[in-house]
């Protein structure tokens, strides 16, 4: 049946999760959470102060589990009855899953595991929202996040590139598109795919091809593209 299903790729950033309630990565004012990003989210920060970088997404994984999907989350989700639908999100939450979405690629890690401070390839499930300093991988090392950190590679973006080729129809929400690698994954999409992007501050986007721009947040945004999606495939 899949097989027969147009492929839908939805590229999503922060301000899709921003409506749940979670703060952006980077505010105006250059931080985040009022954190230096290069205080909390580099390898140098936690070979500096692993306790404090610790504690810091802790702090983060508590907000996205007391966070709940939006309507954004849940329309994306819905495509799932009509389309092949991929889901690659730069956020490290876990709202896409939660909201229904079956097929999700993060291509910055997920706040909700852990990972081995020797091998990011070894990840594991975390008992509640805490890490704790002294808490060990199988290799004896300290775990950490399984975010992808500054300066790190992001072992998912060849993954995604591949599959934003497949796509028939791409959608871009609440990215700025100012965080690369992820950023160039628009221009592996062929240029003959229907693109929307929904923001209520479209980027700028310098690559070929047209873009169907929906100029809203993603809560109405989105739930609105997805219903006339819906409607175009039954009809």
């Amino acid at each position: 049946m899949i097989d027969n299903m147009k492929k839908i790729v939805v590229l999503t950033g922060a301000g899709i999760s921003a409506e749940s309630g979670l703060k952006t990565f980077r505010d105006s004012d250059g931080l985040w959470e009022g954190y230096n990003i290069e205080d909390v989210a580099t390898p140098e920060a936690w070979r500096r102060n692993p306790a404090m970088v610790q504690q810091f997404y802790n702090e983060r994984r508590k907000s996205v589990i007391e966070a709940k999907p939006n309507a954004a989350h849940y329309a994306l989700a819905k495509l799932e009855e009509k389309y092949d639908v991929t889901i690659i999100t730069q956020n490290i939450d876990d709202l896409h899953e939660r909201g229904g979405s079956t097929n999700v690629v993060h291509l910055h890690g997920i706040i909700t595991r852990s990972q081995s401070g020797k091998n990011a390839a070894l990840t594991y499930p975390i008992d509640g929202w805490e890490i704790k300093m002294g808490d060990l991988c199988e290799l004896g090392s300290q775990l950490r996040a399984h975010v992808v950190w500054f300066g790190e590679d992001v072992p998912m973006i060849e993954k995604a590139a591949r599959i934003c080729m497949q796509a028939d129809i791409f959608i871009l929400v609440g990215s700025s598109l100012a965080v690369y690698p992820a950023a160039g994954l628009i221009d592996y999409v062929p240029r003959n795919t229907t693109r929307y992007i929904v923001d209520p501050n479209i980027p700028y986007i310098s690559q070929n091809g047209s873009f169907v721009k929906i100029k809203d947040k993603a809560t109405t945004g989105v739930v609105t593209l997805v219903e006339s999606l819906l409607a175009g495939i039954s009809n």
